[in-house]
């Protein structure tokens, strides 16, 4: 796919899973990946913060195929390399990772997204073209050290009128929530341990999909 059938694909997903082998209450990841896929999921990044590059880089490949396979996209967190090595679909990078511009001119059919916290990230990521942007974190969250206030539905409507791209929204976001964050314009809504902690994370991203429908 090109970057515009990507992007098209990305803005229909509803559902962005992301992983986090830590969360998962023992489990591995590609056990919950899979479970995810057979729910419905088409839209996933992979994130996974402890382990080295090596073992990043291994499982991206192992992730790749399973998302070919079920036909979703699969973006990489961080390392725009491995997301380039593996053929992903996108790269998600920080603020304090490669600038934003540095990775569309590496990779220009590929999705780039990054986080932003406040109005001024999210017109720089904008200016320097990223695909999405991520707003967040929203709600309390374990997944994320924090230190600033969260934003809240009133952070995310002062970020959200101030851009055009795609936003994804993050942070604490439990299932309870998505009506008032879809009656916010937040279409596509990330979540780790909605899925990844749940007892059966196949039917949880089923029960997810249908309320993002």
């Amino acid at each position: 796919m090109n970057l515009s059938q990507r992007l098209e694909f990305f803005k229909a997903a509803g559902l962005y899973f992301v992983t986090s082998e830590v969360m998962s209450n023992g489990r591995k990841t590609l056990d919950i990946v899979d479970a995810a896929l057979a729910g419905g999921v088409k839209l996933i990044q992979l994130r996974e913060k402890e382990k080295t590059k090596n073992e990043f880089y291994d499982l991206a490949l192992a992730v790749r195929k399973k998302t070919l396979a079920s036909g979703a996209l699969l973006i990489i967190n961080d390392y725009l390399d491995v997301a380039m090595a593996v053929d992903a679909d996108g790269v998600h990078i920080g603020q304090d990772d490669l600038p934003v511009e540095a990775a569309v001119k590496l990779a220009p059919e590929m999705i780039v997204g990054t986080s932003t916290h406040d109005v001024a990230e999210a017109k720089i990521a904008e200016d320097q073209g990223c695909s999405y942007l991520n707003i967040g974190p929203i709600f309390p969250t374990k997944t994320k050290q924090w230190d600033d206030e969260y934003l809240g539905l009133d952070g995310l409507d002062e970020i959200a009128k101030h851009v055009t791209v795609p936003f994804t929204v993050m942070g604490g976001i439990k299932k309870h929530h998505i009506p008032d964050l879809k009656a916010h314009g937040a279409n596509i809504i990330a979540l780790v341990t909605a899925v990844t902690a749940s007892d059966d994370p196949k039917a949880a991203t089923q029960e997810l999909l249908r309320l993002l429908s």
